[in-house]
């Protein structure tokens, strides 16, 4: 089992003072996480390569432009309208008109932590020296992140085709300072962009030949939405499998269907990963049957074998393992990808007209993991339905109820009823949008889409449904053991009897309630003695905010792939 462990890359650091540099290798969805999230302070390379290409592509424009070669989006206008040629006066012009045109975002505004993951990522795109942009502008979203001043961006407006045009618009505005009408979170207070950049203390921008199409053209924000779910989405597998290792102990399950003989036998990597990993998690539990050793105990009654959502579980986890894994590669590479056009080969001396900008693997990956996410919520549904239920629950009582001598509790049947109504919409996300609604936009220019950033949006909403369909399941699975103790130890603290690994989840889950464990009384004794909503909400934000439940399975997560 230990030759499974596959610890998660650690993030380099420079002096270990949370400071990441970028530009001279490529980033990885912990670093984007840890700069959009977590406040990590953004160093642009000084290796001379680097900066020497982004010089030499702005150097490129500048004489294109002088020449008058001609160059899409440089020396002519947009999409439909290329054939119309662009005056060397004209050509910085349009760079700045392209960003007020397209100021037509609608909706509610994004999470800023998803618009800190887009403009790090537009940062490391450019510095690929391929997009004829200045080192000013760059640094700039570089001092504006590591200042905390994000721009306000919408979730409506950008069909992936020729990337992010809209939503990076909104970066550009407010980077550049175009009106007073661009605003922007300035650490918590809400600025116009001109008030922002004069506390930083810098000057207006205008943007020269090149700039305004290499900072719209690109799939930064669908691929920061993106990376921020794949991040999450590995913490929720990880705590998927910490819920089904307390469901096993709590319905009195075997150990023996993840006994590595059978999944040598069929050596998915997902499947062999799932199946050492509940056996680390169950290791050292008085809950389970222990039958390893290939015995199988006279179960009377009981059926000889677990049913299918305990037996199958590493071959109906192993597909979704292995899916995010790839879809994490997939990401990755987008994060380091330049994704403007034209982009510019400055040792060759020539650009190239291609589609960088379309955002197909964000679109396609993220209907994928939403996907994934509905298959995870529908195997924890059923393994809440067995937990409640007395013909299959192994003698635990009906609705987990905590004291049968009051009558009138009815356990957890009001906490199933609400996973059931948050299941289903999990499942519904998971429908793909990348194959519907074709946009024949701008004069049939854009005649084929991604999707990507409403695809990433969606996931996003997929994400945060399951973090409160993650804490009911939590709380089923603590009731669980708790009872499943006292049956076999007569009284209700499952410290005692749980598996070291899924005692660390148990007793997070139990201090975030403050419902300290105690041998008299299980998690939840009588319905009118605390508010299940309020439980779960606190569970939730824990799980969000990457607190003590994602601490408790973090063996689980240092033996994900990464990469």
């Amino acid at each position: 089992m230990a030759g499974m462990t596959m610890p998660l890359e650690t993030i380099c650091l420079e002096n270990s003072n949370r400071t990441l540099v970028v530009g001279d290798r490529p980033l990885t969805i912990n670093e984007v996480v840890s700069v959009a999230r977590h406040g990590f302070q953004v160093r642009i390379t000084d290796a001379p390569d680097i900066l020497g290409r982004v010089q030499a592509s702005c150097d490129y424009i500048e004489n294109a432009v002088e020449s008058g070669q001609p160059i899409y989006g440089v020396t002519s206008g947009f999409g439909g309208m290329a054939n119309v040629a662009i005056s060397r006066e004209c050509a910085a012009q349009l760079q700045n008109n392209l960003i007020w045109f397209l100021k037509s975002g609608a909706g509610k505004r994004l999470p800023l932590a998803d618009i800190r993951a887009a403009m790090i990522l537009r940062l490391n795109s450019h510095l690929q020296g391929a997009s004829g942009i200045r080192l000013e502008l760059i640094e700039r979203m570089a001092n504006f992140l590591n200042a905390g001043v994000t721009p306000y961006v919408y979730e409506l407006g950008s069909i992936g085709a020729s990337g992010d045009l809209v939503p990076l618009s909104y970066i550009t505005g407010a980077l550049i300072g175009l009106d007073q009408s661009y605003t922007v979170d300035f650490n918590g207070k809400e600025l116009d962009a001109l008030t922002a950049l004069e506390l930083l203390g810098l000057e207006r921008l205008q943007l020269l030949p090149k700039e305004g199409l290499a900072m719209v053209n690109g799939t930064s924000v669908m691929t920061g939405i993106a990376a921020n779910c794949v991040y999450d989405t590995k913490i929720l597998l990880a705590l998927s499998m910490g819920v089904h290792a307390l469901a096993i102990q709590g319905l009195n399950g075997t150990n023996q269907s993840f006994h590595p003989f059978i999944h040598k036998l069929k050596p998915h990597p997902g499947q062999l990963w799932a199946a050492n990993q509940i056996l680390d998690l169950l290791l050292g539990s008085r809950l389970i049957r222990e039958e390893l050793d290939g015995s199988n105990h006279d179960r009377g009654s009981h059926p000889i074998q677990d049913r299918y959502s305990l037996r199958c579980l590493p071959q109906y986890m192993g597909p979704i393992i292995d899916g995010i894994a790839e879809i994490q590669k997939q990401i990755e590479v987008e994060i380091n990808s330049a994704t403007d056009n034209p982009l510019i080969d400055v040792e060759n001396q020539a650009s190239y007209h291609g589609g960088n900008f379309l955002g197909q693997y964000v679109g396609v990956g993220m209907d994928r993991l939403r996907y994934y996410i509905g298959l995870l919520a529908k195997h924890l549904d059923v393994q809440i339905a067995s937990l409640v239920a007395p013909e299959f629950n192994n003698g635990l009582p009906a609705s987990l109820v905590g004291n049968p001598q009051r009558i009138v509790n009815m356990g957890l049947k009001g906490l199933q009823i609400a996973g059931n109504s948050i299941m289903p919409l999990l499942t519904f996300y998971g429908n793909s949008i990348a194959d519907r609604f074709p946009t024949h936009a701008e004069q049939y220019n854009q005649n084929i889409n991604s999707q990507g950033f409403a695809s990433a949006n969606l996931a996003r909403t997929s994400v945060e449904i399951f973090q409160r369909y993650m804490a009911i399941a939590l709380m089923f699975g603590v009731q669980a053991v708790d009872l499943r103790t006292y049956a076999i130890a007569e009284h209700y603290d499952a410290r005692d009897t749980l598996s070291p690994a899924t005692r660390e989840l148990y007793m997070a889950v139990r201090n975030i309630v403050g419902h300290p464990p105690s041998a008299d009384r299980p998690y939840l004794w009588n319905d009118n003695e605390q508010s299940l909503d309020l439980h779960i909400a606190q569970i939730a934000a824990d799980i969000a905010s990457g607190g003590q439940i994602v601490a408790a399975v973090n063996q689980v997560l240092s033996s994900l792939k990464e990469g």
